[in-house]
């Protein structure tokens, strides 16, 4: 019952004013809160409304799409089955598939015990190897595409197909192997010392207890080589211009782009087919991704 009162008075006590000071404090904190959201919606349209009209000239008509209308009426939800009625387009995407994937699998596989040897090992010449790496990414990959272009197409005749590509991957990747050395650098070595302990060797440390605390660095280079492995140009052109069953769809979207240059609903829906599997890796990965790219920076 006391207590009850006690509540009462001092409900009923008359609030203490607000101060100019607070007040000119809480405007300007209300302010700087407006004109930072301000911004980062600024930002966001920049960015996010080219994909919309992307997207919203993709189901127009082809009369409407060389139109100033910006709204489809009707929606031509049949661009995209035009798309893949296209000859060749499946193929371009099981290419690309083929490339992305085997491609991403094979340099982390390849790159991790690199990283794991130059972040973990103590040997004579390990800043060397580690300065041989930095040198390689730093080499354009233009420098050598002519003497790999007579080895891979003259000495073992693999023009025409994405062999060339692929088969490389699975020596490592300079970028790849710098970035996980620098992730790895940051798991503190007690974990490695104590997985010794318990007798485990140098490859089942690396399995077991390497690898599950090293994920968002595994996911960071994943994301990254299969976003340059689905996006390459360069690489298609040198090697699979000759034989169109082995174009991917970057370099297969170049085509479609010339037999439909008046079509610019069809383009705009291929383009959107090309990039929806990577917009959407990207957000279900985008923590990941950013968690293993931060803490890449972490110790030197």
């Amino acid at each position: 019952m006391a207590q009850a009162l006690d509540t009462l008075k001092a409900a009923d006590r008359p609030t203490e004013p607000i101060t100019p000071a607070e007040r000119t404090a809480r405007r300007k904190a209300l302010l700087n809160w407006i004109a930072v959201h301000s911004l980062g919606v600024a930002a966001a349209l920049f960015f996010v409304l080219p994909f919309v009209f992307l997207l919203l000239t993709s189901l127009m008509s082809d009369q409407q799409a060389l139109t100033r209308d910006l709204w489809p009426h009707p929606f031509e939800w049949s661009n995209y089955k035009k798309v893949f009625d296209t000859p060749g387009f499946l193929t371009w995407w099981k290419n690309t598939l083929l490339y992305a994937g085997l491609g991403t699998v094979l340099t982390v596989v390849s790159s991790l015990p690199v990283a794991y040897a130059l972040a973990k090992f103590r040997f004579r010449g390990r800043r060397l190897s580690l300065m041989l790496v930095i040198s390689m990414m730093m080499l354009p990959p233009q420098v050598v595409v002519i003497p790999m272009y007579l080895f891979w197409a003259k000495q073992l005749d693999m023009s025409g197909t994405l062999w060339p590509l692929i088969i490389p991957m699975a020596f490592g990747d300079a970028f790849s192997i710098f970035l996980l050395r620098q992730f790895l650098l940051t798991i503190p070595n007690e974990y490695l010392d104590a997985a010794k302990v318990d007798g485990c060797g140098e490859l089942r440390t690396l399995l077991k207890v390497v690898v599950p605390m090293a994920k968002p660095g595994i996911a960071a280079v994943a994301l990254f080589q299969f976003f340059y492995a689905w996006n390459d140009y360069f690489g298609p052109q040198i090697y699979a211009s000759e034989n169109p069953a082995a174009w991917t769809l970057s370099y297969g979207l170049e085509s479609f782009k010339g037999a439909h240059h008046t079509d610019w609903n069809l383009t705009m829906a291929a383009t959107v087919l090309v990039m929806a599997p990577v917009i959407l890796v990207f957000f279900f990965a985008q923590k990941a991704f950013v968690e293993g790219v931060t803490l890449t920076g972490v110790k030197g």
